[in-house]
Parts: C-alpha cells; sequence; structure tokens
C-alpha cells in the first residue's frame, strides 16, 4: 500500500503545459524566420557593392520578427500554467 502510494506521487511534472511549449515553438520559428531572412546579399567580387544589403526585408523585417520571437518566448516563460491538482 505504502509503496503504490509513494508511485503515484512521485509522477514526473513538467515546468510548463502543452500551452507553454506551444508558444516556445511558434517564438522559435519567428526567431529562425528573421534570421533566414536577414541572410544574404552579399556579393561574390568583393570588388562590386551589391544594394540588395539594405533592403527593407533585411533592414526592417527581419529584426523586426527576431524581436517578436523573443517577445514570444519571454510571453510563454511567464505565461501561467493552471494547476488542477
Amino acid at each position: 500500500m505504502g509503496e503504490q502510494k509513494r508511485k503515484q506521487q512521485s509522477k514526473p511534472q513538467f515546468v510548463f503545459n502543452k500551452k507553454n511549449y506551444r508558444f516556445m515553438l511558434i517564438g522559435l520559428a519567428c526567431i529562425a524566420l528573421g534570421f533566414i531572412l536577414m541572410a544574404g546579399g552579399g556579393s561574390d567580387d568583393p570588388n562590386v557593392f551589391n544594394p540588395d544589403i539594405y533592403h527593407w526585408r533585411r533592414i526592417r523585417l527581419a529584426p523586426f520578427l527576431v524581436l517578436l520571437g523573443f517577445g514570444i518566448e519571454v510571453y510563454a516563460i511567464l505565461l501561467k500554467t493552471d494547476k488542477k491538482q
């Protein structure tokens, strides 16, 4: 009887629930998309200037997505978990 009760009490409990992990994955996807959009724009020849490096996608959109992703990550960590016990 005592061993069975101890096994029930020692169930592993996660720090976050499913909702938190879902928001964390969304945040990671936003961060990854931001870094992907930031990549490229360079020139194969170092003596030739490529103006694509200053495209609005790399200057405005990509950093916004990265910061949005970090904001979502903070929200996912601070989201109150429902403890139904």
